[in-house]
């Protein structure tokens, strides 16, 4: 059984099938146009920007929340390691917080601290650890789960400090009525082959900002100048376009998405329940006053990293794929080197939380 597998029907190949013989299968074609403007209705954003995966979302929104080369952006080191790197490839340095053991997302109360010891300067505000500017924070809500967003953009709001909302797992998430990804300048998605819907691979930039899109747009289709035959590019920019085919797949599945959101929120109170008698697993719910999509449901065990990993063992020797947290980010490889802020709760989290089998269709089983 696998942690989290992609929905397929004859909808989606029906889908695709129109793209193909529209012969329009690359950067360009309706569908891209038509899924780009469906996320945007069902996030409530004003503007949606298709892409190539996640990654490339965070980066270019990054670059036009002004972050710079050489600029610190602060990230929550229990994340996966797109955040991070997202971070590298627009030409920052990430600073790794802590988490908040309630959300599983960025602390509040460790952003706070660090924005509290920095000093202002002309340029903006500098970390008094790295003496680097800071130049966004980059809050991700952890599987699905809302972070305390609101309390978040209100302090980096009083600090002049930027937020870009990592919310590729999230797609469905609220905080109240509002969905995640846009309560900063701008937020991204994911449609992974194992998010809660897929396009294959593919991303998008959220944003109520029509220059941002505007940018946006531009940057990622090479910088192209509008012409009906001339290639005229104003500027050095990205191929990161999504392709029409990944966005017909992705279009047949938004029309399920409400679907998948019911299912996921049957099979989380499924297993809520059945956990409520183990008295060394706990079910982390969504937090309170958030509606959470339920991407990835998950346990936190008593007992550490050894109780983490006997019961690991247990459940994959059983055809059942478990997995723990990524590994976190500031002991990795390429990070491990980089000053970061203490990080007692991310690591308390690492060493006890397991991900369970999450695919919707499990609800039904």
């Amino acid at each position: 059984m696998g942690l989290h597998i992609p929905d397929i029907t004859a909808a989606e190949k029906q889908k695709v099938y129109e793209c193909l013989d529209s012969t329009f299968v690359s950067s360009v074609g309706s569908f891209v146009g038509d899924f780009e403007r469906g996320i945007a209705e069902f996030t409530g954003a004003g503007y949606g920007i298709a892409v190539s995966n996640g990654t490339s979302a965070l980066q270019v929104a990054l670059e036009l929340a002004g972050v710079a080369a050489g600029d610190d952006v602060i990230v929550p080191t229990l994340s996966f390691i797109a955040t991070a790197n997202a971070v590298s490839h627009a030409g920052a340095q990430p600073y790794f917080v802590d988490s908040d053991e309630q959300s599983l997302g960025m602390s509040v109360e460790a952003v706070r601290q660090v924005l509290r010891d920095s000093r202002s300067t002309p340029d903006g505000l500098v970390n008094s650890a790295t003496g680097r500017r800071i130049g966004a924070i980059v809050p991700m809500h952890t599987l699905g789960h809302p972070m305390q967003i609101v309390e978040l953009v209100e302090l980096a709001d009083s600090y002049g400090v930027p937020v870009v909302e990592d919310a590729a797992e999230s797609l469905g998430s609220r905080v109240g009525s509002r969905h995640t990804g846009t309560f900063g300048t701008m937020g991204i998605l994911s449609f992974n082959g194992n998010k809660i819907i897929t396009t294959g691979g593919g991303g998008m930039i959220l944003t109520d900002d029509e220059e941002i899109a505007r940018r946006a747009r531009h940057l990622t289709t090479t910088a192209k100048q509008v012409h009906r035959w001339e290639f005229e590019h104003d500027e050095i920019a990205y191929n990161f376009r999504m392709p029409n085919l990944n966005a017909a797949l992705g279009l047949a599945q938004l029309e399920r998405l409400p679907d998948f959101l019911v299912a996921k929120r049957r099979l989380a109170e499924r297993y809520r329940q059945a956990f409520e008698s183990f008295d060394d697993a706990v079910f982390l719910a969504e937090p309170t006053g958030t509606q959470s999509n339920y991407w990835l449901c998950a346990v936190r065990t008593r007992g550490g990293r050894e109780r983490r990993d006997a019961l690991l063992e247990a459940t994959n020797d059983a055809g059942l794929q478990c997995r723990p947290f990524w590994n976190l980010l500031h002991l990795q490889t390429p990070y491990r080197n980089l000053p970061h802020a203490r990080t007692p709760v991310a690591e308390a989290l690492h060493d006890s939380v397991i991900c369970i089998p999450s695919s919707p269709a499990l609800a039904v089983a």
